[in-house]
């Protein structure tokens, strides 16, 4: 059964989803973050077909998430390494590690990030990059960009502007 691709969408979540939002992918690219390049790496890890593998892997080249180095000319073989568009998924991997352990870890996590220096558990926040604020501040919402269409202009003014907690802002 073929999925419906998002890659014609506005949205930039269904956009990414298209390239990354198959559990396999998030997973893969979770162990090239760790340092996994080569396929048998990868299908050991993950206890995946070989076939599923070679698809998935193929799907991240073709997103331009993941690149295809060769690493042996006899035999030939090659090896899967994060582009920078791949390493820009870092942040997304990250967030989804903490909301997995703040929501779905009751035995407590398996996997946390802590400061190298002081081994201090840390907490990820999204910031913005010029203000270094977080983006969680009621300062900031959701608008329509410039290339937005009619229906995303929509979608964004079918309620009263919230800021990015959902919460009701006192002045649009």
């Amino acid at each position: 059964m073929q999925r419906k691709s998002f890659r014609t969408m506005p949205c930039p979540i269904a956009r990414g989803l298209d390239r990354v939002g198959e559990w396999w992918s998030i997973l893969i690219l979770r162990d090239a973050f760790a340092g996994m390049t080569r396929f048998e790496e990868f299908r050991e890890s993950l206890g995946i077909a070989p076939g599923m593998l070679s698809r998935r892997l193929a799907a991240l080249v073709e997103a331009g998430v993941l690149e295809r180095r060769r690493y042996s000319d006899t035999p030939p073989r090659e090896e899967y390494v994060l582009t920078p568009r791949g390493e820009d998924f870092r942040a997304v991997l990250l967030t989804l590690l903490d909301w997995g352990n703040r929501h779905f870890a009751p035995e407590g996590p398996s996997v946390q990030i802590v400061d190298a220096a002081t081994g201090a558990p840390a907490e990820p926040v999204l910031v913005d990059r010029a203000t270094l604020r977080p983006i969680e501040a009621p300062e900031f919402r959701l608008v329509a960009g410039p290339a937005a269409g009619r229906g995303m202009k929509a979608r964004l003014a079918r309620e009263r502007p919230r800021d990015l907690l959902g919460r009701k802002e006192i002045s649009a």
